[in-house]
Protein backbone atom coordinates (compact mmCIF):
# COMPACT_ATOMS: atom_id res chain seq x y z
CA UNK A 1 0.00 0.00 0.00
CA UNK A 2 1.00 3.16 -0.81
CA UNK A 3 1.57 5.18 2.50
CA UNK A 4 0.52 8.87 1.53
CA UNK A 5 -2.24 9.69 -1.33
CA UNK A 6 -2.17 13.59 -2.00
CA UNK A 7 -5.23 15.60 -3.46
CA UNK A 8 -3.28 17.60 -6.18
CA UNK A 9 -5.99 20.00 -7.87
CA UNK A 10 -9.50 20.46 -6.97
CA UNK A 11 -11.98 22.24 -9.22
CA UNK A 12 -15.78 23.55 -8.54
CA UNK A 13 -17.93 25.34 -11.21
CA UNK A 14 -20.89 27.60 -9.39
CA UNK A 15 -24.20 25.87 -8.18
CA UNK A 16 -26.65 26.79 -10.21
CA UNK A 17 -30.73 26.26 -9.80
CA UNK A 18 -32.63 23.60 -12.22
CA UNK A 19 -33.01 25.11 -15.62
CA UNK A 20 -30.07 27.43 -15.80
CA UNK A 21 -27.50 25.27 -15.91
CA UNK A 22 -25.14 24.09 -18.83
CA UNK A 23 -25.55 20.63 -19.99
CA UNK A 24 -23.98 18.59 -17.48
CA UNK A 25 -21.60 16.89 -20.01
CA UNK A 26 -20.16 21.02 -19.74
CA UNK A 27 -20.57 21.17 -16.51
CA UNK A 28 -18.84 18.20 -15.71
CA UNK A 29 -15.94 19.22 -18.25
CA UNK A 30 -15.39 22.21 -16.60
CA UNK A 31 -15.03 21.09 -13.70
CA UNK A 32 -12.61 18.39 -14.44
CA UNK A 33 -10.10 21.16 -16.56
CA UNK A 34 -10.34 23.09 -13.35
CA UNK A 35 -8.92 20.67 -11.53
CA UNK A 36 -6.38 19.24 -13.90
CA UNK A 37 -5.19 23.15 -14.59
CA UNK A 38 -5.31 23.67 -10.65
CA UNK A 39 -2.78 20.51 -10.44
CA UNK A 40 -0.45 21.50 -13.27
CA UNK A 41 -1.14 18.70 -15.05
CA UNK A 42 -2.72 17.50 -18.39
CA UNK A 43 -5.67 14.98 -18.72
CA UNK A 44 -2.94 12.89 -20.59
CA UNK A 45 -1.44 11.79 -17.61
CA UNK A 46 -4.61 10.96 -15.72
CA UNK A 47 -4.80 7.15 -15.67
CA UNK A 48 -8.50 5.92 -14.14
CA UNK A 49 -11.03 8.30 -13.38
CA UNK A 50 -14.42 7.78 -11.08
CA UNK A 51 -17.51 9.92 -12.37
CA UNK A 52 -20.49 10.60 -10.07
CA UNK A 53 -23.46 11.35 -10.41
CA UNK A 54 -27.40 9.92 -9.41
CA UNK A 55 -29.17 11.27 -12.18
CA UNK A 56 -28.46 10.14 -15.67
CA UNK A 57 -28.06 7.40 -17.95
CA UNK A 58 -25.25 5.22 -18.15
CA UNK A 59 -21.91 6.34 -19.09
CA UNK A 60 -22.39 9.92 -18.53
CA UNK A 61 -19.16 9.48 -17.32
CA UNK A 62 -18.04 9.25 -20.52
CA UNK A 63 -19.33 11.68 -22.06
CA UNK A 64 -18.38 14.44 -19.86
CA UNK A 65 -14.98 13.37 -19.75
CA UNK A 66 -14.74 13.21 -23.95
CA UNK A 67 -15.13 16.77 -24.04
CA UNK A 68 -11.75 16.93 -21.81
CA UNK A 69 -9.76 14.07 -24.06
CA UNK A 70 -10.29 10.41 -25.53
CA UNK A 71 -7.47 8.73 -24.00
CA UNK A 72 -8.96 5.11 -23.61
CA UNK A 73 -8.38 5.28 -19.93
CA UNK A 74 -10.76 3.12 -17.77
CA UNK A 75 -14.13 5.44 -16.84
CA UNK A 76 -15.90 4.10 -14.28
CA UNK A 77 -19.27 5.31 -13.08
CA UNK A 78 -20.71 5.95 -9.33
CA UNK A 79 -24.56 6.26 -8.20
CA UNK A 80 -24.38 6.44 -4.10
CA UNK A 81 -27.40 8.89 -3.65
CA UNK A 82 -26.34 11.77 -2.17
CA UNK A 83 -23.21 10.21 -1.24
CA UNK A 84 -21.62 9.52 -4.88
CA UNK A 85 -19.13 12.36 -4.91
CA UNK A 86 -17.48 10.79 -1.91
CA UNK A 87 -17.77 7.69 -3.21
CA UNK A 88 -16.19 8.03 -6.47
CA UNK A 89 -12.95 10.13 -4.33
CA UNK A 90 -13.01 6.42 -2.21
CA UNK A 91 -12.55 4.48 -5.26
CA UNK A 92 -9.56 6.83 -6.72
CA UNK A 93 -8.35 6.87 -3.32
CA UNK A 94 -8.30 3.18 -3.33
CA UNK A 95 -6.75 3.07 -7.11
CA UNK A 96 -3.69 5.15 -5.86
CA UNK A 97 -3.14 3.37 -2.24
CA UNK A 98 -3.10 -0.13 -3.92
CA UNK A 99 -0.58 1.22 -6.30
CA UNK A 100 -2.75 -0.12 -9.42
CA UNK A 101 -2.74 4.30 -10.66
CA UNK A 102 -0.13 7.14 -9.49
CA UNK A 103 -2.66 9.76 -11.27
CA UNK A 104 -6.50 9.41 -11.03
CA UNK A 105 -9.82 11.94 -11.14
CA UNK A 106 -12.68 11.96 -9.40
CA UNK A 107 -15.53 13.93 -10.39
CA UNK A 108 -18.93 14.44 -9.78
CA UNK A 109 -21.68 16.40 -11.33
CA UNK A 110 -25.51 16.38 -11.39
CA UNK A 111 -28.44 18.28 -13.82
CA UNK A 112 -31.47 18.29 -11.33
CA UNK A 113 -35.04 19.24 -11.93
CA UNK A 114 -37.00 21.35 -9.51
CA UNK A 115 -38.88 20.10 -6.73
CA UNK A 116 -38.17 17.67 -3.89
CA UNK A 117 -36.31 14.43 -4.49
CA UNK A 118 -38.84 11.37 -5.74
CA UNK A 119 -38.45 8.14 -6.76
CA UNK A 120 -37.48 7.91 -10.58
CA UNK A 121 -38.91 4.24 -11.44
CA UNK A 122 -42.65 3.03 -10.59
CA UNK A 123 -42.45 0.30 -11.17
CA UNK A 124 -39.52 -1.81 -9.53
CA UNK A 125 -39.07 -2.32 -5.70
CA UNK A 126 -37.79 1.32 -4.25
CA UNK A 127 -34.32 1.02 -2.19
CA UNK A 128 -35.86 3.73 0.36
CA UNK A 129 -38.70 1.29 1.06
CA UNK A 130 -37.14 0.22 4.45
CA UNK A 131 -36.53 3.83 5.33
CA UNK A 132 -40.29 4.68 4.81
CA UNK A 133 -41.33 2.08 7.07
CA UNK A 134 -39.78 3.44 10.23
CA UNK A 135 -40.84 7.07 9.01
CA UNK A 136 -44.10 5.32 9.43
CA UNK A 137 -43.86 3.80 12.32
CA UNK A 138 -42.22 6.78 13.81
CA UNK A 139 -45.16 9.36 12.98
CA UNK A 140 -47.80 7.19 10.98
CA UNK A 141 -49.91 10.86 10.11
CA UNK A 142 -46.89 12.94 8.45
CA UNK A 143 -47.18 14.53 5.11
CA UNK A 144 -44.16 15.45 3.97
CA UNK A 145 -41.97 14.60 1.08
CA UNK A 146 -39.43 11.75 1.59
CA UNK A 147 -36.49 13.43 2.34
CA UNK A 148 -38.13 15.53 4.38
CA UNK A 149 -40.09 13.52 6.76
CA UNK A 150 -36.96 11.51 7.26
CA UNK A 151 -34.36 14.00 7.87
CA UNK A 152 -37.21 16.24 9.83
CA UNK A 153 -38.25 12.87 11.76
CA UNK A 154 -34.44 13.02 12.63
CA UNK A 155 -34.87 16.69 14.08
CA UNK A 156 -38.28 15.39 15.70
CA UNK A 157 -36.95 12.44 17.68
CA UNK A 158 -33.70 14.73 18.45
CA UNK A 159 -35.83 17.18 20.38
CA UNK A 160 -38.22 14.19 22.23
CA UNK A 161 -34.69 13.04 23.50
CA UNK A 162 -32.58 15.92 24.29
CA UNK A 163 -35.46 19.15 24.19
CA UNK A 164 -33.50 21.10 21.81
CA UNK A 165 -35.51 24.40 21.04
CA UNK A 166 -36.16 25.42 17.00
CA UNK A 167 -34.32 28.30 16.96
CA UNK A 168 -31.28 25.92 17.53
CA UNK A 169 -32.06 24.48 14.55
CA UNK A 170 -32.90 27.67 12.53
CA UNK A 171 -29.75 28.96 13.48
CA UNK A 172 -27.52 26.52 11.41
CA UNK A 173 -29.63 28.25 8.56
CA UNK A 174 -28.36 31.53 9.32
CA UNK A 175 -24.92 30.20 9.75
CA UNK A 176 -25.02 28.86 6.68
CA UNK A 177 -26.14 32.01 4.65
CA UNK A 178 -23.64 34.03 6.67
CA UNK A 179 -20.81 31.91 5.96
CA UNK A 180 -21.86 31.69 1.95
CA UNK A 181 -22.19 35.24 1.34
CA UNK A 182 -18.56 34.91 1.01
CA UNK A 183 -18.52 31.82 -1.19
CA UNK A 184 -18.87 33.22 -5.03
CA UNK A 185 -19.56 29.81 -6.28
CA UNK A 186 -23.09 28.92 -3.78
CA UNK A 187 -26.67 29.50 -5.22
CA UNK A 188 -27.51 31.47 -1.76
CA UNK A 189 -25.29 34.17 -0.58
CA UNK A 190 -28.08 36.65 0.83
CA UNK A 191 -27.99 36.71 5.19
CA UNK A 192 -30.79 36.01 7.00
CA UNK A 193 -32.03 35.47 10.27
CA UNK A 194 -33.83 33.52 12.82
CA UNK A 195 -36.82 35.20 12.47
CA UNK A 196 -36.90 34.86 8.61
CA UNK A 197 -35.80 31.24 8.93
CA UNK A 198 -38.76 30.47 11.26
CA UNK A 199 -41.33 31.81 9.25
CA UNK A 200 -40.95 30.45 6.43
CA UNK A 201 -43.19 27.51 5.52
CA UNK A 202 -43.47 24.95 8.31
CA UNK A 203 -42.73 21.71 6.19
CA UNK A 204 -42.17 18.48 8.70
CA UNK A 205 -41.08 18.82 12.63
CA UNK A 206 -38.56 21.57 13.22
CA UNK A 207 -37.88 21.58 9.44
CA UNK A 208 -39.02 24.90 7.62
CA UNK A 209 -38.06 25.64 4.33
CA UNK A 210 -35.37 27.61 4.56
CA UNK A 211 -33.93 24.25 6.28
CA UNK A 212 -34.27 22.30 3.83
CA UNK A 213 -31.26 22.50 1.00
CA UNK A 214 -32.42 23.34 -2.97
CA UNK A 215 -32.44 20.72 -6.16
CA UNK A 216 -29.04 22.04 -7.90
CA UNK A 217 -27.14 21.93 -10.61
CA UNK A 218 -23.16 22.01 -10.61
CA UNK A 219 -20.11 19.95 -10.76
CA UNK A 220 -16.41 19.42 -8.72
CA UNK A 221 -13.66 17.30 -9.11
CA UNK A 222 -10.08 16.03 -7.41
CA UNK A 223 -6.93 14.92 -9.10
CA UNK A 224 -5.73 12.36 -6.77
CA UNK A 225 -2.17 11.23 -6.47
CA UNK A 226 0.65 8.97 -4.90
CA UNK A 227 3.45 11.08 -3.04
CA UNK A 228 5.71 10.02 -5.37
CA UNK A 229 3.81 11.32 -8.17
CA UNK A 230 2.96 14.38 -6.40
CA UNK A 231 7.25 14.73 -5.73
CA UNK A 232 8.32 13.75 -9.33
CA UNK A 233 5.68 16.34 -10.63
CA UNK A 234 6.64 19.17 -8.03
CA UNK A 235 3.16 19.16 -6.64
CA UNK A 236 4.16 20.95 -4.03
CA UNK A 237 0.24 22.54 -3.16
CA UNK A 238 -0.96 19.05 -2.92
CA UNK A 239 -2.74 18.17 0.45
CA UNK A 240 -2.76 14.77 2.45
CA UNK A 241 -5.57 12.92 2.33
CA UNK A 242 -4.73 10.66 5.65
CA UNK A 243 -7.83 8.63 5.60
CA UNK A 244 -10.99 7.97 4.35
CA UNK A 245 -13.46 5.29 5.74
CA UNK A 246 -17.13 4.27 4.06
CA UNK A 247 -19.82 2.89 5.77
CA UNK A 248 -23.47 1.60 5.05
CA UNK A 249 -26.39 0.92 7.25
CA UNK A 250 -26.54 -1.53 10.68
CA UNK A 251 -29.17 -3.48 11.91
CA UNK A 252 -29.74 -0.19 14.38
CA UNK A 253 -30.77 1.56 10.82
CA UNK A 254 -33.82 -0.08 10.98
CA UNK A 255 -34.53 -2.48 14.11
CA UNK A 256 -34.01 0.40 16.60
CA UNK A 257 -37.34 2.44 14.85
CA UNK A 258 -35.39 5.23 15.59
CA UNK A 259 -35.06 8.37 12.99
CA UNK A 260 -31.81 9.72 13.88
CA UNK A 261 -30.49 6.16 13.00
CA UNK A 262 -32.72 5.75 10.21
CA UNK A 263 -30.60 8.94 8.48
CA UNK A 264 -27.47 7.43 9.12
CA UNK A 265 -26.36 8.49 12.61
CA UNK A 266 -24.91 5.32 13.38
CA UNK A 267 -23.08 5.20 9.99
CA UNK A 268 -21.17 8.57 10.72
CA UNK A 269 -20.24 7.56 13.68
CA UNK A 270 -18.92 4.83 13.26
CA UNK A 271 -17.18 6.09 10.00
CA UNK A 272 -15.74 8.97 12.15
CA UNK A 273 -14.44 6.57 14.75
CA UNK A 274 -12.56 4.43 12.39
CA UNK A 275 -10.92 7.43 11.05
CA UNK A 276 -9.92 9.13 14.34
CA UNK A 277 -8.32 5.59 15.44
CA UNK A 278 -6.38 4.95 12.18
CA UNK A 279 -4.79 8.51 12.34
CA UNK A 280 -4.81 8.97 15.90
CA UNK A 281 -6.53 12.44 15.36
CA UNK A 282 -8.73 13.53 18.28
CA UNK A 283 -12.13 15.05 17.18
CA UNK A 284 -10.92 18.31 19.49
CA UNK A 285 -8.03 18.89 17.14
CA UNK A 286 -10.23 19.25 14.08
CA UNK A 287 -10.70 23.25 12.90
CA UNK A 288 -12.47 23.09 9.69
CA UNK A 289 -15.51 20.36 9.01
CA UNK A 290 -17.63 20.28 5.58
CA UNK A 291 -20.68 18.37 6.54
CA UNK A 292 -23.76 16.96 5.09
CA UNK A 293 -26.25 19.52 6.01
CA UNK A 294 -28.95 18.62 3.35
CA UNK A 295 -31.46 19.86 6.46
CA UNK A 296 -30.51 21.43 9.57
CA UNK A 297 -31.51 18.68 11.50
CA UNK A 298 -28.66 16.39 9.57
CA UNK A 299 -26.06 18.70 10.82
CA UNK A 300 -27.40 19.30 14.25
CA UNK A 301 -27.42 15.35 14.70
CA UNK A 302 -23.97 15.26 13.08
CA UNK A 303 -22.08 17.10 15.41
CA UNK A 304 -22.39 14.38 18.11
CA UNK A 305 -22.16 11.54 15.41
CA UNK A 306 -19.05 13.16 14.66
CA UNK A 307 -17.85 13.40 18.29
CA UNK A 308 -17.77 17.50 17.41
CA UNK A 309 -19.74 17.96 20.90
CA UNK A 310 -21.07 15.04 23.29
CA UNK A 311 -24.39 13.86 22.97
CA UNK A 312 -27.27 15.71 24.37
CA UNK A 313 -25.09 19.76 23.52
CA UNK A 314 -25.59 19.89 20.20
CA UNK A 315 -27.97 23.01 21.33
CA UNK A 316 -25.38 24.58 23.21
CA UNK A 317 -22.94 23.72 21.02
CA UNK A 318 -24.77 26.11 18.54
CA UNK A 319 -25.70 28.95 21.00
CA UNK A 320 -22.48 29.65 22.16
CA UNK A 321 -20.95 29.98 18.51
CA UNK A 322 -18.75 26.78 18.63
CA UNK A 323 -19.37 25.57 15.48
CA UNK A 324 -18.46 28.79 13.40
CA UNK A 325 -15.51 31.39 13.09
CA UNK A 326 -14.15 32.44 16.36
CA UNK A 327 -15.67 28.86 18.16
CA UNK A 328 -14.11 25.23 18.56
CA UNK A 329 -14.66 24.23 14.77
CA UNK A 330 -15.63 26.21 11.73
CA UNK A 331 -18.70 23.67 10.49
CA UNK A 332 -19.54 24.45 6.32
CA UNK A 333 -17.32 28.12 5.79
CA UNK A 334 -18.43 27.45 2.23
CA UNK A 335 -22.26 27.70 2.97
CA UNK A 336 -23.12 24.12 2.99
CA UNK A 337 -25.47 22.27 1.02
CA UNK A 338 -28.05 24.60 2.57
CA UNK A 339 -26.55 27.87 0.97
CA UNK A 340 -24.35 26.58 -1.38
CA UNK A 341 -26.37 23.90 -3.03
CA UNK A 342 -26.63 20.25 -3.69
CA UNK A 343 -26.07 18.65 -6.46
CA UNK A 344 -25.78 15.30 -5.91
CA UNK A 345 -23.51 13.63 -7.76
CA UNK A 346 -21.22 17.22 -6.83
CA UNK A 347 -21.36 17.60 -3.21
CA UNK A 348 -19.07 14.88 -2.13
CA UNK A 349 -15.96 16.90 -4.27
CA UNK A 350 -17.39 20.09 -3.60
CA UNK A 351 -16.61 19.47 -0.04
CA UNK A 352 -13.36 18.28 -0.77
CA UNK A 353 -12.41 21.54 -2.77
CA UNK A 354 -13.68 23.70 -0.12
CA UNK A 355 -11.59 21.60 2.51
CA UNK A 356 -8.43 21.71 -0.10
CA UNK A 357 -8.77 25.61 -0.31
CA UNK A 358 -8.83 25.90 3.74
CA UNK A 359 -5.45 23.80 4.01
CA UNK A 360 -4.08 25.64 1.30
CA UNK A 361 -5.40 29.37 3.05
CA UNK A 362 -6.65 29.83 -0.24
CA UNK A 363 -10.13 30.24 1.05
CA UNK A 364 -10.06 34.44 0.80
CA UNK A 365 -13.08 35.97 3.21
CA UNK A 366 -14.02 32.77 4.32
CA UNK A 367 -10.75 31.30 5.47
CA UNK A 368 -10.49 29.62 9.02
CA UNK A 369 -7.60 30.79 10.92
CA UNK A 370 -4.57 28.26 10.93
CA UNK A 371 -6.62 25.24 9.85
CA UNK A 372 -3.93 22.44 9.71
CA UNK A 373 -6.21 19.52 9.81
CA UNK A 374 -10.18 19.26 7.96
CA UNK A 375 -13.00 16.85 8.17
CA UNK A 376 -15.10 15.84 5.42
CA UNK A 377 -18.76 14.28 6.35
CA UNK A 378 -20.72 13.26 3.26
CA UNK A 379 -23.90 11.17 3.70
CA UNK A 380 -26.21 9.44 1.16
CA UNK A 381 -29.99 7.74 2.13
CA UNK A 382 -29.92 4.03 1.15
CA UNK A 383 -27.44 4.29 2.47
CA UNK A 384 -23.26 5.37 2.66
CA UNK A 385 -21.52 7.43 4.30
CA UNK A 386 -17.92 8.88 3.53
CA UNK A 387 -15.90 10.23 6.31
CA UNK A 388 -12.37 11.87 5.06
CA UNK A 389 -9.52 13.58 7.00
CA UNK A 390 -7.06 15.95 5.33
CA UNK A 391 -4.40 17.45 6.78
CA UNK A 392 -1.01 19.40 5.09
CA UNK A 393 1.35 16.48 5.42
Amino acid sequence: MVESVRIAGVGMIPFVKPGTSAPYSDMGAEAARQALADAGIGYDQIQQAYVGYVYGDSTCGQAALYEVGMSGIPVVNVNNNCSTGSSALYLARQAVASGAADCVLALGFEQMVPGALADVYQDRPSPMAKFIEVAKEFDPAAEAPMAIRLFGGAGKEYQQKYGASDAAFAMISVKARRHAEHNERAIFRTPTSVEEVLASKHMYGPLTRLQCCPPTCGAAAAVVVSEAFARKHGLTDAIRLRAQVMTTDFPSSFGEKSMMKAVGYDMARAAADTVYEQTGVDPMDVSVVEMHDCFTANELISYEALRLTPEGTAEKFIMDGDNTYGGRVVTNPSGGLISKGHPLGATGLAQCAELVWQLRGQAGPRQVEGAKIALQHNLGLGGACVISLYDRA
